[in-house]
């Protein structure tokens, strides 16, 4: 990608194609205006954990943190990962956000910032899907932001009730790129909250049951014109006989 031929190329290909399939799923999951208002991607994003790559809408429960590979209830919100300051150009190929939060990253700082360490994707036992959504944002005017207030701000309690809008524009970035994915309950996943103290494994949520309130409905063909007593040998093939017990 060194060349702006082979950067024009890439940019069309994605836009055939891989461009419509995120602004559709932008679209199916809602990502607007559940997190902002309105947003355009310009750049591809891709993610993949331990190799394999996590296509959008994917269900999964990752205990790792994701490889990103980026080209230039009610439901509550909850931050997961946070990193700023990283240099990207078109050469860039892939990010490995596990490197960030390790000792190589302290000593390089060209990697950029961890702000806060990956939280697992997790989901309580018969929970719907919850949609775990990756933003890229761009700096305003490549100035960079102060790692240490940001972990102030947003680590621990900070994570819930996170608003994609409120950073936004609190920092002056701007949303450039997007990927998701979706956790689901699996048999991992209590495991997984164990290793990182995180509560309701216990928990099973059921979905309660709803009673029509439409009024019994009336025998009515084969059922209604068999219920004569020359039919009883038949009765035992309908389950709608009025006084008959099995």
């Amino acid at each position: 990608m060194n060349k702006p031929i082979y950067r024009y190329l890439a940019h069309r290909k994605w836009c055939s194609m891989e461009r419509k399939i995120i602004l559709q799923r932008i679209e199916q999951f809602h990502i607007v205006p559940d997190l902002l208002p309105k947003f355009e991607p310009v750049m591809d994003v891709k993610m993949t954990f331990l190799l394999s790559q996590a296509p959008s809408s994917t269900a999964a429960s990752p205990p790792t943190a994701p490889t990103l590979r980026m080209q230039t209830d009610s439901f509550k919100k909850r931050l997961h990962f946070l990193a700023t300051n990283i240099p990207w150009n078109p050469t860039s190929n892939s990010l490995p956000l596990t490197r960030l939060g390790s000792d190589s990253a302290a000593s390089g700082p060209e990697l950029g910032a961890l702000a806060v360490p990956w939280l697992p994707a997790f989901a309580q036992k018969g929970a719907p899907y919850h949609r775990l959504n990756v933003f890229v944002l761009q700096h305003s005017n490549n100035a960079p932001l102060d790692a240490a207030k940001l972990k102030e701000l947003y680590d621990a309690q900070g994570r819930e009730g996170f608003s994609l809008k409120s950073f936004r524009d609190k920092f002056g970035l701007t949303p450039v790129g997007f990927t998701m994915f979706r956790s689901v309950w699996d048999e991992n996943t209590a495991d997984v909250m164990a290793r990182h103290g995180l509560p309701g494994a216990d928990l099973e949520f059921k979905q309660p049951r709803v009673m029509s309130l439409k009024p019994p409905r009336k025998a009515r063909g084969w059922e209604a014109k068999r219920q004569k007593p020359k039919y009883r040998s038949l009765w035992k093939y309908t389950k709608r006989i009025k006084g008959l017990k099995y």
